[in-house]
């Protein structure tokens, strides 16, 4: 939101109804400028406050989607700077490029490999970037329609060869890839082919001024839905692009880089290529390109987006549900613990290393850790009740013992009284389950 608390007010009606759930227009402007709310629940505005204070909302930076209108990847609508100031919305999109002359079913074999299962959350890679190196329309069509059937993900056709691109879109109808690239010398027909098609473009030049020009020119054509590409490939300078065409989008609301700015990583040993992503990702690419394509390589840069786009303001958290590790039994240990995320996982692997089967209560504590949600009310003695109940486990197990982190040993006797259930003091550390279930539960 671009106006004040103020601002707002001064466009709004100012006759106190609380139709729209706030006592006066005065507070409803206060909670529209702070992001609470949306200007829509106010019935009375008038058409011309409604203009204004619509096109005042409007993210900085367009949303733009790639790939087939049911399962499109999402790039752009960013409105910070930083993380801490609010949060990221889109994360940013990562595409593995393959050349139409490389081995496809090798590639496609890597390709599959790139999806991981880790803390309780999936990742993966977005799209597959198909690159003209043989100047062959026919090889190059062959080859989209291979990546279309069998890769599963949106495509990403790079070819500046406007008669190359023509040739693949026919057999890619309704998947919308996004094309590569609008130059000065071809926008012309790379748009109105994109256009044709529906597709998205990127446009490229050799120098943010060029590229400013070229958006525009773009813009009057009718096209809108752009990614930009400074036509840099030196890691320095794509860093200091990047950060330019991001403040000019946010702070500056300037409208020929109003649009999400992708990068190609050009190192040529995947893992300085992970390490030249990974600055890419940080500032502030929304669409990043790389040939790196073994799991080990693309963890890390997956597990660090994973970071830089979850909310600051909403813990990572599982849901609060008893889990069984191992082949439990009625007689298997309950141990108590909380719905954060890292807690949880460290919790499972320890009590999985100590090889006696048992379930895992995480109270809902909205994801926050053992201490923390202890100092805060959150896990206490009626919220482990809560639990059990929730869960079940009086008809799952035939004892009434639950197992406490030790950091919070205070909580013992609330517990039992609010649960009725015997309470064992377990160790501080996770690091310590193993040794303590040995000796408890054997």
């Amino acid at each position: 939101m671009g106006l004040t608390g103020l601002e707002i007010y001064k466009l709004l009606p100012k006759t106190n109804t609380g139709d729209c759930g706030f006592p006066t227009c005065l507070a409803f402007a206060m909670a529209v400028a702070a992001g609470k709310i949306n200007q829509e629940k106010c019935p009375h505005l008038s058409p011309e406050a409604r203009e204004t204070l619509e096109a005042a909302a409007a993210p900085p930076m367009r949303l733009v989607r790639i790939g087939p209108e049911q399962t499109p990847v999402l790039v752009g609508n960013e409105t910070e700077l930083f993380r801490h100031d609010k949060r990221f919305n889109n994360q940013c999109a990562i595409a593995v490029e393959v050349a139409d002359t490389e081995d496809m079913p090798a590639f496609l074999q890597d390709f599959s490999a790139l999806t991981f299962e880790r803390v309780g959350q999936r990742y993966s890679v977005d799209l597959a970037a198909l690159r003209c190196t043989s100047g062959d329309a026919g090889r190059f069509r062959e080859a989209a329609v291979l990546l279309r059937n069998s890769a599963g993900k949106p495509l990403v056709l790079i070819s500046e060869d406007v008669s190359i691109m023509a040739a693949a879109l026919p057999v890619l109808v309704g998947d919308r890839p996004l094309l590569c690239a609008a130059t000065p010398q071809n926008y012309r027909d790379m748009t109105e082919l994109a256009q044709k098609n529906g597709c998205p473009l990127v446009v490229r030049a050799k120098s943010l001024t060029e590229l400013s020009d070229l958006t525009e020119k773009i813009v009057r054509l009718g096209h809108r839905e752009l990614l930009l590409d400074s036509g840099s490939r030196e890691t320095a300078a794509v860093l200091a692009d990047l950060t330019q065409l991001r403040r000019a989008a946010v702070r500056k609301r300037y409208q020929p880089f109003a649009y999400p700015a992708m990068a190609f990583a050009s190192a040529t040993e995947p893992l300085a290529e992970i390490v030249q992503s990974i600055v890419f990702l940080s500032k502030y690419a929304s669409l990043i390109v790389l040939k790196a394509r073994q799991p080990a390589q693309v963890l890390p840069l997956l597990t660090w987006r994973a970071n830089l786009y979850s909310d600051p303001q909403k813990p990572i958290q599982v849901e609060p549900k008893v889990v069984a590790v191992g082949a439990v039994s009625p007689a298997s240990p309950v141990y108590v613990t909380t719905n954060f995320s890292l807690t949880f996982f460290i919790v499972e692997s320890e009590v999985a290393n100590s090889k006696i089967p048992a379930y895992i209560l995480p109270v809902n504590t909205e994801g926050t850790s053992v201490l923390t949600s202890w100092a805060a009310g959150k896990l206490t003695g009626a919220a482990i009740y809560k639990a059990l109940q929730e869960n079940g486990l009086e008809s799952r197990v035939n004892h009434k013992t639950l197992v406490l982190p030790g950091y919070v040993a205070v909580l013992s006797g609330s517990t039992q009284e609010a649960t009725g259930w015997k309470v064992l003091v377990g160790p501080r550390e996770a690091s310590g389950i193993a040794k303590f279930a040995r000796e408890n539960f054997r």
